[in-house]
């Protein structure tokens, strides 16, 4: 089984890891676009063409799946990845967790890049799946970016600024951005407040990756004994993962994988 990954940077780690987690024999292929980092502040129309061009790079290495592992891309690319790509190659979106978040009660916040903020997608998920549930939109300009480069005073700077404008009263925060997964624990941190119940922290990797593997077939692994390979591209290059991907835990666990070019 090969299952390709498409992000604008390394916010595709956590859903690889994931995916690497339930099908270890799985052999993996990471397609982004440093090159046009970050996709947050474009238009529609250039996240789409720079996604296509991911998604194609991803595509020469004949997948069994892609997995958009990028909400701002699955916002605004998902039906022309489809159209492209689709029945030869199933591609599988981003969704912000926000349904599973709501349905603790709320109040929820949903921390996302400015792209996806507010953003007629986002704003149906919450009409959709929020209810009657409290939810505050909060824009996070420079956490992904911050996050790619594993810039650790830029990352406190910018998850500060995003707590700032959190409620205090939040029970949840959906992550959705798949660069935040990488920083969850120092989120959790920031928006705790002394004397409030736990926050739960609501991210999309572990769902992306069990609905991927459904759709291929993809069960348990067919050999305990056989380790995936890994297949990095970087704006059509291939490469290794970026020295920034080995600051994370995930980035690290995908670093073991045999690489192939």
């Amino acid at each position: 089984m090969k299952i390709a990954l498409m992000d604008s940077g390394i916010g595709l780690l956590p859903t690889a890891a994931a995916v690497r987690r339930l099908r270890p024999d799985a052999d993996l292929v990471l397609s982004s676009d440093p090159d046009g980092m970050p996709w947050g502040p474009r238009t529609a129309q250039d996240v789409t063409a720079r996604a296509l061009a991911v998604a194609r790079a991803a595509a020469r290495h004949r997948p069994d799946a892609l997995i958009i592992a990028c909400n701002t891309a699955s916002v605004h690319a998902l039906p022309a990845l489809r159209a492209a790509l689709e029945p030869g190659l199933p591609v599988i979106g981003t969704v912000p967790a926000i349904k599973p978040a709501a349905a603790d009660g709320g109040p929820v916040a949903i921390w996302a890049t400015p792209a996806t903020t507010g953003s007629p997608y986002q704003r149906a998920l919450i009409r959709d799946f929020a209810g009657s549930v409290a939810v505050t939109e909060v824009p996070c300009p420079g956490l992904a970016d911050a996050v790619q480069h594993a810039d650790e005073a830029a990352i406190d700077r910018a998850v500060a600024a995003a707590a700032a404008l959190t409620p205090s009263d939040v029970r949840a925060v959906v992550l959705g951005c798949t660069h935040y997964e990488l920083v969850a624990e120092r989120i959790r941190a920031a928006v705790q407040r002394a004397g409030r119940p736990p926050v739960t922290l609501h991210g999309s990797a572990g769902a992306v990756a069990a609905q991927a593997l459904r759709r291929v077939g993809g069960g348990a692994p067919l050999s305990a004994e056989r380790a995936g390979t890994l297949a990095v591209i970087l704006s059509g290059r291939p490469a290794e993962l970026p020295e920034a991907a080995l600051a994370y835990a995930q980035g690290r666990l995908l670093k073991a994988l045999s690489p192939v070019r």
